[in-house]
């Protein structure tokens, strides 16, 4: 199949006036020059999906559902192709692009048969010739702005549910991976949504596009997964016009250990949470706080098994790690890292970056403290900070000690201790010696600066939905 490399307006492709490329985070290479969207094009892509809302949500939610599942399967046919274009443009391991397509096709899987489930209710009145129900229906065109590090499945999480719920959708890609987001419309063409239900506006220019986004009446909801900056921004300016918002920010998860938990467990379920995508996750472990008992067997258990991993092109057979994102990114690990050396904290495997790739060795440092600046900042690359607590209470509290709420990982056996964690823990989702917490049929999202709304399982589709309350005299 062609690479897609224009935006996708009702249901055609459009060259637009400008371009701009698209390189691989390994070497730089360009990939492709791709259509820049503008203030004028995310206007006609906005009007598109007003056009095509009616006859959308008049669609029986069967019908819907089935043409969800026909574009989950038509993903699942072309996993292998779908998954080296991610590695291409986002440099993740192949073998995680083959996983991150499966899981993009399962949001579409669920909310295809969540889309003929969007109940209502019948309240009993106090009236014996009175009917009080309750009906949900679509909140109508849905504006949804994508990150980079999981291009397909952040995209498909939140088209699934609106697309299910009966709502038209304008996506923004992010402008380091929108090739994949065009591939995703190009098979939903071929499986026949019809025109102006999907529109995708990939652009160099952000905020221009983002902004029309918000200022336009058309748009009644913003799903937005990003930094809890532009977060703030992006719903400040939907206020105006009281457009439904969902947010998931950024995080500062805690992959906390304590002194009864099986450290076998405990490092393999480390190595997932923290090293998929070479850490660029939001629900990626940031700060790990082991009890004092344990806290030297599994520094050094955890060193042996980062030691086994490969960095290098993401395409490249045996290839653990790709590179991180950009030069930005690099310069970020750098700073932290040279932050927390200098205020004490020991490399104890790796080393500091020099700056001169983007793909990093990983880097594991003990001896963190809350004054260092990547106890506080999102990590997103392949770096582990270590950090020992006295006792239960200590590691909790170090383990609420953010401004973020968005997953914590407890580690332990003991059934008295976990349930006073999981109590305790202020996030929004909580993995209890488990290191993926991700999946369809569970909600997705978090609380404090991490953001609100849920996306993936029943709730999620809540998101897409407005309640209307009918009350009939007999």
């Amino acid at each position: 199949m062609k690479l897609a490399t224009e935006a996708y307006v009702d249901g055609s492709w459009v060259p637009g006036t400008r371009r701009f490329a698209v390189y691989d985070p390994f070497d730089n290479a360009m990939i492709a020059e791709v259509t820049a969207g503008d203030a004028a094009l995310a206007d006609t892509a906005i009007e598109a999906a007003a056009r095509a809302f009616p006859a959308w949500r008049a669609k029986p939610a069967p019908e819907r559902g089935k043409l969800l599942g026909a574009l989950a399967a038509k993903m699942l046919g072309e996993v292998d192709r779908l998954a080296l274009l991610c590695t291409r443009e986002n440099g993740k391991a192949l073998s995680e692009s083959v996983a991150e397509v499966k899981y993009a096709a399962s949001f579409l899987t669920w909310f295809a048969a969540e889309a003929e489930r969007a109940y209502g209710e019948a309240i009993p009145s106090s009236y014996s010739d009175q009917r009080l129900l309750v009906q949900r229906e679509p909140v109508g065109p849905c504006a949804l702005i994508t990150p980079w590090n999981f291009p397909y499945a952040m995209l498909t999480r939140k088209l699934g549910a609106a697309l299910a719920a009966g709502c038209t959708a304008v996506a923004k890609p992010a402008e380091l991976t929108p090739l994949s987001a065009l591939a995703l419309a190009q098979l939903a063409d071929e499986v026949g949504i019809p025109r102006g239900v999907i529109n995708i506006v990939p652009t160099d220019h952000a905020s221009e596009v983002g902004d029309r986004f918000v200022a336009s009446p058309v748009i009644r909801k913003l799903s937005f997964t990003g930094s809890t900056a532009v977060g703030r921004s992006l719903l400040r300016a939907c206020a105006d016009d009281l457009k439904r918002v969902s947010l998931e920010l950024g995080g500062n998860a805690p992959f906390v250990v304590l002194a009864d938990a099986d450290l076998d467990k405990a490092v393999a379920g480390a190595m997932i949470a923290k090293f998929r995508n070479a850490g660029q996750s939001c629900v990626a472990a940031n700060r790990f706080i082991i009890e004092a008992p344990i806290a030297k067997v599994f520094a050094n258990k955890l060193v042996e098994q980062v030691s086994q991993l490969t960095p290098g092109r993401g395409s490249d057979p045996g290839v653990d790690l790709g590179p991180v994102i950009d030069d930005r990114a690099v310069a970020k690990l750098i700073k932290l890292i040279d932050d927390a050396v200098e205020q004490g904290a020991r490399i104890i495997h790796g080393a500091s970056p020099d700056g001169r790739s983007r793909l990093i060795s990983p880097v594991v440092l003990d001896g963190i403290t809350s004054d260092m600046a990547i106890w506080r900042e999102e990590i997103f690359g392949p770096v582990v900070a270590l950090r020992t607590a006295k006792n239960e209470s200590d590691a909790l509290a170090q383990a609420n000690d953010t401004e973020y709420g968005l997953v914590s990982y407890i580690y332990a056996t003991d059934a008295a201790r976990l349930t006073r964690f999981i109590d305790g823990l202020e996030t929004g989702m909580v993995g209890v010696n488990e290191g993926l917490v991700s999946t369809a049929q569970a909600p997705f999202g978090g609380i404090k600066h991490s953001g609100f709304g849920r996306e993936g399982s029943r709730h999620g589709l809540d998101d897409y939905t407005a309640l209307k309350y009918v009350a009939t005299r007999l």
